[in-house]
């Protein structure tokens, strides 16, 4: 009984890591957006560099905005312990470590807390599940 205590600790830390994460990462888009529309004026007249400039200034924003509410939706799920936004949340974390050095701690752990099976057997209490031991 312990160990589910400590691990709904976890589990909230991990949920509130995702939807603050995701937070910044939405603004972060939008500064990116911002710098490179003024980066863009830089290449104006040069027709190659104008158009790969354009299709980086709608491709990064978009993605890092569409990981970032996704994080956002998947800890709001972990919050309320929904198995669907513990997957998410997995998904999301091994791309997280790609990103060095604290994505790679994020989702490291984030991978850690969700695989146990103290964190399993928690979201399937909280689904109505019986454990599978």
């Amino acid at each position: 009984m312990e160990k589910v205590r400590n691990m709904k600790k976890h589990v909230t830390f991990v949920g509130a890591l995702h939807i603050g994460f995701g937070i910044l990462g939405i603004i972060g888009a939008v500064v990116v957006f911002f710098a490179l529309s003024f980066a863009l004026s830089f290449v104006e007249g040069i027709d190659i560099a104008e158009e790969i400039m354009k299709a980086i200034l709608v491709l990064v924003p978009v993605l890092i905005c569409v990981t970032s509410i996704l994080g956002i939706i998947g800890g709001i799920g972990v919050l309320n312990y929904q198995n669907w936004a513990r997957m998410l949340v997995i998904v999301l974390s091994a791309l997280n470590c790609l990103n060095v050095p604290i994505g790679t701690a994020k989702g490291v752990y984030s991978i850690w807390a969700l695989l146990q099976d103290e964190t399993v057997d928690l979201f399937n209490q909280k689904a109505g599940r019986v454990p599978m031991n």
